[in-house]
């Protein structure tokens, strides 16, 4: 297991999508992030059932960065409910993981 994480968030806007992506690895928060464009979600919310289309988010960045990052989804995000998932990285190509240490700054 490395200290590495993938964040997911989703947007309602390529431009918020993009705010978000910029403010992370601006801040050294995220070494990268992956804007997926157009994605359908289907899910319930206060009840019903909703469709949207949304831009993904895939955020790379360090357990020591994380919560920075989701302060910040949290802080420029226009969902009431922001999606925030962090996942652990397993392994990894060694030269992509020290890129990942290298591009955030540690406590960020």
């Amino acid at each position: 297991m490395t200290d590495k994480r993938i964040v997911l968030t989703t947007a309602g806007s390529q431009e918020e999508a993009q705010t978000i992506a910029h403010h992370l690895v601006e801040g050294r928060m995220a070494a990268c992030v992956n804007v997926v464009p157009q994605v359908t979600s289907i899910y319930r919310w206060q009840g019903s059932i909703e469709e949207a289309h949304e831009w993904l988010l895939v955020i790379k960045t360090t357990a020591a960065a994380f919560e920075g990052v989701r302060q910040a989804i949290a802080k420029l995000h226009s969902y009431e409910l922001p999606e925030c998932i962090c996942l652990t990285v397993e392994d990894g190509s060694p030269n992509y993981l020290a890129w990942i240490a290298e591009s955030v700054a540690p406590g960020e």
